[in-house]
């Protein structure tokens, strides 16, 4: 198992952390852990000041076996549009939370607070197979109507066509 201390942080930022763990146990897309494996929790200062709540997989990631699962090519998807003049796009909110992870995977996913240990219940950001998982998910969901009128790149999703 890969275990890495937590990072040092700031009073302020340990409860930002605790904070943002809470609210993640109460939605159920963690649970506490007793996991030997661990990652550090890193907080990223976005674009309106606010932080956001982030986990440092990067050495788990270099142990882990990737999904060959492909990724659409940008270009190929703005070929596929080309001849489009509708267009309707969403993105999924919270994508990768929306996918369970296997009970048997979820201890490598576990992350330290000053005060508990926790685990992923649901796919985490940062994981180096979520983009190729998470594509795979859409592409199957969309099924036939893949590359047809509708496209995915991973939890970006557009419908198109010539006429409405």
């Amino acid at each position: 198992p890969i275990y890495s201390k937590q990072y040092s942080s700031s009073y302020e930022d340990q409860e930002i952390k605790v904070q943002e763990t809470q609210k993640l146990l109460e939605r159920g897309q963690i649970e506490e852990s007793t996991s030997p494996w661990s990652s550090p929790i890193v907080l990223v200062k976005k674009k309106n000041k606010t932080m956001r709540f982030c986990i440092d997989y990067r050495r788990l990631n270099a142990i882990t076996i990737k999904n060959a699962f492909p990724l659409p090519r940008i270009e190929e998807i703005f070929d596929q549009l080309s001849d489009a003049v509708y267009y309707t796009k969403f993105d999924f909110k919270s994508g990768y939370f929306q996918v369970p992870l296997s009970k048997e995977d979820r201890a490598k996913t576990a992350f330290s607070t000053r005060d508990n240990h926790y685990q992923f219940t649901v796919l985490p950001q940062g994981i180096t197979n979520g983009p190729a998982t998470f594509q795979r998910l859409i592409n199957h969901i969309l099924g036939p109507a893949g590359w047809k009128y509708a496209l995915a790149y991973i939890d970006d999703v557009i419908i198109y066509s010539k006429t409405f």
